[in-house]
C-alpha cells in the first residue's frame, strides 16, 4: 500500500503522520508532499526521514490513499486528478464538504456513506466533528429540533500563524498577524470571514456540515465562533432542544456508550472537560450535562476535543483505516 500526505509539513499534516504511526498504519511507501516552498525539506515517519516532494510528483507516485491537508485551493486543484488516477482522496479542507455526492464523514456516525466508487471523501471541520459526536446518539433517541452552539477555538486551528502570533504577543514581539486583533489576553468573536448575514464562514460550516453528517436538513442550528488564547483544544457550549423529552441519566448513558466519547461530569468535584486535559487525546470529552431550566425539552453540554487530532488528523486516518478494513484498498 502507498499513502501520500499532501501538506505534510503543516500542523495537521505532521499530526497525520504521527497518528498513522500510532495506529500502526505503516504503508510500504509513504509519500510526503507539500507546497513548492517546502520541497527539499524532510519529515519523520516510522523512524525515517522522508523527503518532501511536490504535489505533482506525489500524483506521479500513484498512491492508493492521499490525505490532503494543504488548504482548499490545493484540494480544488489536485483532488480530482488524484481521484482519476484511482486514488482515494481524504480531504481535510472545506473544498469538497458541501459538494453533492461527496460523503462528509465522521466514521463513528456515517462511515457507510463511503462506497468503493467514492474517490473523494471530505473530512469535516474540527468544531463540527466534536459537536456531531455528541449530537448523533442524542438525535437518534430524542430527535433534535434546535442547536445553539458557541465555540471557544484554540489558535492551533489557524495553523503555525496562529501559534506564532500568540507566542510573539506573549514575548512582546511584533510579527505577522493571523487575526485582525491581538489574541493574547483577549477573545476574538470571529472565525473566518463575515458573510452578508453577519455569520462567519466558520459558523456556517458548523451549521451546514452538521445537517449533512446527521442527514437532518431541517435541524435548526445557530452558531457563534470565538477564538481564544489557548494552544490546543477547541471547546463548545452546546444547547440542544429536542422534539421528545429526555432523562438525564439516560443522556449520560447514551453519551458514555458512544464510541470515541468520554463523559467527564462531576461538577461538585470540579470534574469537567478542559482543553488542557484533551491535548494529544483522540476522544471527544463531554460534561456540564444539565437540563436547561429556561426552556422545555432542552439540554446544556460542554464539549472539548483536541482539534488537531479527532478534529482533523485522527478522523482522516480513521477514514483511511475504514477503506482498508472494507477491502477498498489492499
Amino acid at each position: 500500500m502507498k499513502i501520500a500526505v499532501v501538506g505534510a509539513t503543516g500542523l495537521v499534516g505532521r499530526k497525520m503522520l504521527q497518528v498513522l504511526e500510532e495506529r500502526e498504519i505503516i504503508p510500504e511507501v509513504l509519500v510526503a508532499a507539500a507546497s513548492e516552498k517546502s520541497i527539499g525539506k524532510t519529515v519523520f515517519f516510522n523512524h525515517k526521514e522522508q523527503p518532501v516532494i511536490s504535489v505533482r510528483q506525489a500524483l506521479e507516485e500513484k498512491p492508493d490513499i492521499a490525505l490532503f491537508s494543504a488548504g482548499a485551493d490545493t484540494s480544488r486543484e489536485w483532488a480530482e486528478a488524484f481521484a482519476r488516477a484511482g486514488c482515494f482522496v481524504i480531504d481535510n479542507s472545506s473544498a469538497w464538504r458541501m459538494k453533492e455526492g461527496i460523503p462528509l464523514v465522521v466514521p463513528e456516525i456515517n462511515a457507510k456513506t463511503i462506497i468503493a466508487e467514492t474517490k473523494i471523501i471530505a473530512n469535516p471541520n474540527c468544531s463540527t466533528i466534536q459537536m456531531v459526536m455528541v449530537l448523533a446518539p442524542l438525535h437518534r433517541k430524542y430527535h433534535i429540533h434546535r442547536v445553539v452552539v458557541s465555540t471557544y477555538q484554540s489558535v492551533t486551528g489557524s495553523g503555525i500563524k496562529g501559534i506564532t502570533q500568540l507566542e510573539n504577543e506573549r514575548k512582546g514581539i511584533d510579527g505577522p498577524m493571523a487575526y485582525p486583533h491581538r489574541i493574547d489576553l483577549n477573545l476574538i468573536p470571529q472565525g473566518g470571514s463575515f458573510e452578508p448575514t453577519g455569520y462567519t464562514t466558520e459558523e456556517l460550516k458548523l451549521i451546514n456540515e452538521t445537517r449533512k453528517i446527521l442527514n437532518a436538513y431541517q435541524m435548526q442550528i445557530t452558531a457563534t465562533v470565538v477564538r481564544v488564547p489557548v494552544y490546543g483544544g477547541h471547546s463548545e457550549s452546546v444547547n440542544i432542544t429536542f422534539e421528545n423529552d429526555f432523562d438525564l441519566e439516560e443522556v449520560r448513558h447514551l453519551l458514555g456508550n458512544m464510541p470515541g466519547v468520554i463523559v467527564l461530569d462531576d461538577p461538585q468535584r470540579a470534574v469537567y472537560p478542559m482543553p488542557w486535559d484533551a491535548r494529544e487525546k483522540d476522544a471527544v470529552f463531554v460534561g456540564r450535562i444539565r437540563r436547561d431550566l429556561s426552556f422545555p425539552k432542552s439540554l446544556n453540554l460542554w464539549v472539548v476535543s483536541d482539534n488537531l487530532r479527532k478534529g482533523a488528523a485522527t478522523n482522516a486516518v480513521q477514514i483511511a483505516k475504514y477503506l482498508t478494513d472494507q477491502g477498498f484498498v489492499e
